[in-house]
């Protein structure tokens, strides 16, 4: 399979027409038409459904989205590839990809990066958010140099760095809800209360084990992957949430958040791949937010 043909492939994807997408490739729709069935009859798969007369709109199969899916990651990896390759040795630019979740401990690389700055401004950091689930997902697969994860760590695919500080679980709340006038909110608090939990599969036991209750005993009435989202669900009324503290602003708004009683701490890390070969602006980030943490722990 060529990656040509991949990228003529998501064309068509994209534009959902075979002649649309031929003419933004800047081909003839019978060459791109072949293309695509050769490719078909490659995988042994049909991967488009084509227009009828009336219609020449163009739906993926099942394995259409698959391999969508999988086209759009590999042709991302051969361009940072190219791109680390292709760069000068005297210079030190480029990207740094980080995946995380909703933490404070974010702080910690930006002021890496701030401090970075400073000799190489033509590196560059993207960060992308999710859960535990999608950040060892994308690092298995090369799509970040770094993941930030909450917990324990498979030491036999990873190495890591532990953050020095903690996150604080906690309920936020409205601030006219019953549980706001106390100061810290204990397990029998909740056992009663209309729940909004993450869904992170990581977070169950250690929150199981705080509320002495399986969560699946609690009034579970929503889930969320994003605390910002959470949030609006509270402030309309819905219900306690149970997050991490600082990643809602709460100064001047309808919401407040309590920590537990007793406390309950989250521990993080920053990890990658063992024997992963950075790039020069991904190594670069690596040791000066390690020097930091050392300064900070």
């Amino acid at each position: 399979m060529e990656l040509r043909v991949l990228q003529y492939f998501l064309a068509v994807a994209r534009e959902q027409s075979i002649s649309a997408a031929a003419e933004s490739l800047h081909l003839s729709q019978p060459t791109l038409s072949t293309q695509l069935k050769a490719m078909e009859e490659e995988l042994g798969k049909q991967l488009l459904i084509r227009g009828t007369k009336g219609s020449r709109r163009v739906v993926l199969t099942d394995e259409g989205m698959i391999l969508r899916k999988r086209a759009e990651e590999i042709l991302s990896l051969v361009k940072r590839t190219e791109d680390e390759i292709t760069r000068s040795d005297e210079t030190i630019v480029g990207d740094v990809y980080i995946g995380a979740g909703e933490t404070d401990i974010v702080r910690y690389f930006a002021e890496a990066a701030k401090e970075i700055q400073k000799n190489y401004p033509d590196i560059h950091y993207h960060i992308s958010s999710g859960n535990a689930e999608h950040v060892l997902e994308y690092l298995d697969k090369g799509l970040i140099d770094f993941g930030l994860l909450f917990g324990s760590v498979d030491v036999q695919k990873y190495e890591s760095i532990p953050i020095p500080s903690k996150d604080t679980w906690g309920v936020l709340m409205c601030r006219d809800s019953p549980l706001a006038e106390k100061e810290r909110i204990c397990p029998e608090d909740l056992w009663d209360k209309p729940l909004i939990v993450s869904h992170q599969r990581g977070d169950n036991p250690y929150l199981s084990q705080w509320m002495k209750k399986d969560l699946s005993q609690l009034n579970v009435v929503a889930t969320y992957n994003l605390v910002f989202n959470a949030s609006l669900l509270v402030d309309e009324g819905l219900g306690y949430a149970l997050c991490l503290d600082k990643l809602i602003n709460t100064q001047g708004s309808n919401l407040c958040f309590r920590p537990f009683s007793p406390g309950l701490e989250a521990s993080a890390c920053i990890v990658w791949k063992k024997y992963q070969v950075f790039s020069k602006a991904a190594g670069t980030f690596l040791d000066c937010l390690h020097n930091l943490l050392e300064s900070k722990s």
